[in-house]
């Protein structure tokens, strides 16, 4: 098991909010991004960080949107779309998102609305 299934979202999302302020992104954006890769709403999301919930068990309740499997790119050097292991293609599939966001692409294309 890879030790990343393990750590708690909530260490992890301050890190993603860090890299996208400096970007000039927001938190409502990053939240967005997470609530729609996920299906959470704004209530399940805040329960899944205030929980302390593993990634292990924040994408076992998500519920993916259909659109995810067109996320694709590198993360880390790794195409996302050639990762075998289920949970570590979720995770990266978030961390691409976030990636995309901080790179300026408008939220619209980070959520393949167009």
């Amino acid at each position: 098991m890879h030790r990343i299934f393990t750590m708690s979202v909530a260490s992890v999302y301050p890190l993603y909010l860090n890299k996208l302020e400096r970007k000039g992104r927001t938190r409502d954006e990053l939240d967005q991004v997470i609530t729609w890769l996920t299906g959470f709403d704004d209530a399940e999301l805040r329960r899944q960080l205030q929980s302390g919930a593993t990634f292990s068990d924040f994408f076992a309740d998500a519920r993916l949107h259909p659109q995810a499997a067109a996320i694709t790119g590198t993360v880390c050097g790794v195409r996302v779309e050639e990762i075998e292991d289920p949970l570590m293609q979720k995770i990266r599939y978030l961390d691409k998102l976030v990636d995309e966001l901080a790179q300026g692409r408008p939220l619209a294309r980070v959520l393949r609305e167009g």
